[in-house]
């Protein structure tokens, strides 16, 4: 647990250096999908950023004072209801498990939360993501009010947790970068594992079973997000939900998908052919897409910006535009004009990536802070941020448009982990060049 502890105790560390205050992180509710059946639970990110704590009805309170102290408020032991839902720990045993301070019942929240928040200089939460909790904290607040004439005050500031908390979530200590590789590595072997399996006359959905089948048998708990298994002409179709579209030959097959790892994501996407052999158009294709990866990737080191990994992309893509003849000199210009008009967005209209960690886009602002009301400059990449890069390039049919790249949908994305050096890509066990994959896919 003491990864954990030590960032409660960071958090609690930054409250002390605004003044000091009170915090108060929920997590998710549980969701009902129809009747009497709920989905499947997924905790707040947040809250188990913080805890390590994965069941529902259950609140982190942080007390930054002249006496600092972590809380936590979660379900009651009921050995009834364990019988129909499960093991709980009860605030005893969580207290102890977890390394807090003190635990109580979830049912106390609405006793506690106005004595803890009295006389707090500050609160600290997730102004105005919560229509739950911005109706509780307002109760909270009116009962400490009610308490003035005995000289109690209410906080009288109020502060986004979150800006705090994404900050911290935004460089990965080595405990995560070690999730973060195993689940890059379970994902890379599902990728594998459809390519192994793919030819003519499957349907996209066979291939999701497989992605699926391998994600659950090496331990992921869940899919990342909804597996995206395009063949054909839906492979230009960015989001994109697997279906019953049948693999066909001499089509491209697209797949994105990402397992979940004890709360960590891994986000792979790889293109290749439905019959084992790119044919000539395709292959020509997506040594552009690939060449604009590498450039991406020299891209992604400390000191750089993080919107140098898609300018560099970019600039691959659109020559590659050019050089195929997808996109026409004689009305576009040249690439340093196809670049200033965004002409190449015909083909390619997404940025090349974005932070990965506990959420698949993941939190962490993209800009530097600037003074001055100026322009903000694109976030200057550190060692321990976690970034996809993912360039592509979709084919629709189009007047002027070579027919022979028609309905081509290519997307290559890994996930890179910034190094003091470089950086270093979790994804790499998944087989991407042309040679690689052909070799793969023989029958």
């Amino acid at each position: 647990m003491k990864p954990y502890s030590d960032r409660r105790a960071s958090l609690i560390a930054q409250m002390q250096a605004r003044g000091g205050g009170i915090a108060i992180i929920p997590t998710a509710p549980e969701v009902m999908r129809n009747r009497d059946a709920d989905y499947p639970y997924r905790h707040d990110s947040y809250f188990y950023y913080l805890s390590g704590f994965t069941e529902p009805e259950a609140v982190i309170v942080l007390v930054a004072g002249a006496k600092n102290q972590t809380i936590l408020f979660c379900r009651e032991k009921n050995m009834e209801r364990e019988i129909w839902d499960g093991f709980r720990y009860g605030p005893d045993v969580a207290r102890s498990t977890f390394g807090f301070d003190a635990a109580y019942p979830i049912e106390a929240l609405d006793s506690e939360l106005p004595k803890l928040m009295a006389n707090a200089p500050a609160l600290f939460y997730a102004l105005g993501s919560d229509n739950k909790l911005d109706t509780q904290v307002q109760g909270w607040l009116q009962s400490v009010r009610g308490q003035a004439r005995a000289g109690v005050t209410p906080p009288n500031a109020a502060y986004d947790i979150h800006v705090l908390l994404d900050e911290m979530r935004l460089i990965k200590d080595a405990n995560e970068i070690d999730i973060m590789q195993r689940s890059a590595d379970i994902a890379a072997a599902a990728h594998r594992r459809a390519m192994r399996i793919a030819r003519p006359g499957l349907r996209e959905y066979h291939l999701e079973a497989e992605i699926l089948h391998e994600f659950r048998n090496n331990g992921s708990q869940f899919p990342a997000y909804g597996s995206i298994v395009a063949t054909g002409a839906n492979a230009c179709v960015l989001h994109y939900r697997a279906s019953d579209a049948e693999l066909k030959d001499g089509d491209l097959v697209l797949i994105d998908a990402g397992c979940e790892l004890d709360s960590y994501a891994s986000d792979i996407t790889r293109t290749f052919p439905a019959n084992g052999k790119f044919s000539g158009p395709q292959k020509e294709l997506y040594e552009i897409v690939l060449a604009s990866q590498d450039a991406a990737f020299a891209e992604t080191r400390p000191g750089k910006r993080f919107m140098d990994g898609h300018d560099a992309a970019v600039k691959v893509l659109a020559q590659g535009m050019l050089d195929t003849g997808l996109l026409d000199r004689n009305k576009v210009g040249s690439l340093d004009d196809v670049i200033a008009s965004r002409a190449y967005s015909q083909f390619y209209m997404h940025r090349t990536g974005h932070w990965l960690g506990m959420d698949v886009h993941d939190v962490g602002e993209y800009r530097d802070a600037a003074p001055n009301g100026a322009d903000k400059p694109w976030r200057t990449l550190q060692a321990g941020m976690v970034l996809t890069v993912e360039p592509g390039i979709y084919v629709r049919p189009a007047e002027g448009v070579p027919e022979k790249y028609w309905n081509i949908g290519i997307r290559i994305e890994d996930d890179a982990l910034v190094t003091a050096n470089g950086s270093h890509i979790l994804s790499a066990a998944a087989p991407k060049t042309v040679a690689d994959i052909e070799a793969l896919m023989k029958h």
